[in-house]
């Protein structure tokens, strides 16, 4: 039995979907199906694959994974995955069907080429970035045969793995030590003041920053803190989908807000369910040109975050009580911040702490 089965996405566009389902002595011996963007395209896959069915006979399992591509199985992943796949998470798999690995088939798919595929990616990318691709493309190795009978080799991808690993291919990312200066923060927020006073329509960038600097948190978490997860009373916040390395959706954490960053969004205009409703793309790019602007060397947004951090250990605040505000569930995390000694608050009397607010 073949046909095709016309169903519409959640973007409103088109798919067809050409099933095949077989029997053999009164029993399923074969079931697949494939999506398509043109009915034609699903016509002749069906046309295909039922000429090789029909070949092999009562011998279905040569059949079985022949034609299944990488890219099929991340498709697969993709659409079938509960867990809603993040943005970055999806960008990198899109990017992965575009090279030469994702046309082969699944079962043809071996460590070395995992390597070459690493290699390739290597010579635009950092080994940090190497090593996300790799840890992404990791999750479908692990769920393809099991979940779904594709012929993908766990044990290919933890090899290759141990081989970038070794030749420098992947690699963990350098921590980054740059904090701002207050002279930094001040030519800053002056320009973001201004812009918006002009235009008062605008994103206000100055409160922005000064919640991030304050509160610890990270710029696409800013952009999803609903007014319904402020806690006030006790000086709180409900940070939804917190990043983590190994499950970011989902991962809700109430993080303690020190005094400063409550005051900053209690200012904010209630206009909309989100405190501040913003794209958080928008925010970096304009972190970027006011830098730029500036001149400003080697400042990025998250650095805002690492600060703020410094900042509450330099006022004399242990791991539990940081990590309480920074959300970080393993304390090892925070480590890095021990050689910090206790020297005060430098914000104290800062100018912009009345303005902020």
């Amino acid at each position: 039995m073949a046909h095709i089965i016309e169903r519409r996405r959640k973007d409103g566009s088109i798919a067809y979907l050409a099933q095949i389902a077989v029997k053999r002595k009164g029993k399923w011996a074969h079931r697949e199906a494939r999506s398509f963007d043109q009915k034609s395209s699903a016509k002749a896959w069906l046309k295909k694959r039922m000429k090789e069915v029909e070949a092999a006979g009562n011998d279905l399992s040569t059949i079985r994974n022949r034609g299944r591509t990488l890219a099929d199985a991340i498709d697969r992943y993709t659409q079938e995955s509960v867990k809603a796949v993040g943005r970055t998470k999806t960008q990198v798999l899109r990017s992965i069907k575009e090279y030469d690995i994702a046309d082969m088939d699944c079962s043809e798919i071996q460590s070395h080429d995992i390597v070459a595929f690493a290699k390739e990616l290597g010579a635009t990318r950092i080994p940090s970035t190497v090593s996300n691709y790799l840890s992404h493309l990791g999750a479908i190795f692990a769920l393809a045969r099991p979940a779904w009978g594709i012929e993908l080799d766990q044990r290919a991808m933890k090899d290759a793995f141990v081989v970038c690993n070794r030749l420098g291919i992947t690699g963990k990312g350098r921590s980054r030590d740059r904090r701002p200066s207050l002279e930094e923060l001040d030519a800053l927020l002056t320009l973001f003041r201004n812009k918006h006073a002009h235009r008062p329509s605008s994103l206000p960038m100055h409160k922005v920053v000064g919640f991030a600097l304050f509160s610890t948190r990270r710029q696409e978490e800013i952009t999803r803190i609903a007014w319904e997860g402020l806690d006030t009373k006790h000086r709180r916040v409900f940070v939804a989908d917190m990043k983590h390395p190994g499950d970011k959706v989902g991962n809700d954490v109430w993080c303690d807000l020190p005094p400063e960053a409550l005051q900053i969004a209690i200012g904010m205009p209630r206009k909309k369910d989100l405190i501040f409703p913003y794209q958080g793309d928008t925010i970096s790019a304009s972190f970027t040109r006011a830098c730029k602007f500036l001149g400003i060397d080697d400042l990025r947004f998250h650095d805002l975050r690492h600060e703020g951090v410094s900042r509450l250990f330099e006022t004399g605040l242990s791991i539990p009580q940081v990590a309480a505000v920074s959300g970080h569930r393993s304390w090892s995390s925070l480590q890095r911040y021990t050689h910090i000694k206790q020297s005060g608050d430098k914000y104290v009397g800062w100018k912009w702490l009345n303005e902020l607010s």
